[in-house]
């Protein structure tokens, strides 16, 4: 995989109801397929103790098309001897110009979640 450096792709997790980078986060990124209409699994990952996930896609396998974000919040929860009311969430999210930069940003609780495109 490319270096994070070149990684046009990536994400950070943040657990605001206790103020602390969500840390060891199972997540995966997926493209959908126009034609079947079916998600592709690309990669997986996990987000590191500062709750970043740096090295999603190559910027050669960064094409235009839809992708979606799979975090499993579920898991982290239950990793931390909480329940949640979320197993999982999923950004879904159109990418036109693959030669920028995108950055997605995950904020969440135990009950709730939102995100942003950043750069």
């Amino acid at each position: 995989m490319a270096a994070a450096e070149s990684s046009p792709l990536t994400t950070h997790v943040l657990n605001t109801g206790d103020g602390i980078p969500g840390a060891k986060m199972a997540l995966s990124l997926h493209r959908l397929d126009s034609q079947l209409m079916i998600w592709t699994m690309l990669n997986v990952g996990t987000t590191n103790e500062d709750g970043r996930c740096s090295v999603l896609i190559s910027r050669e396998a960064f094409t235009p098309g839809m992708y979606k974000l799979r975090f499993e919040t579920g898991a982290y929860w239950e990793s931390l001897d909480q329940t949640c009311f979320y197993p999982y969430v999923e950004v879904v999210f159109t990418i036109s110009d693959p030669d920028q930069r995108f950055h997605l940003p995950l904020l969440m609780s135990r009950f709730s979640y939102s995100t942003y495109r950043g750069s």
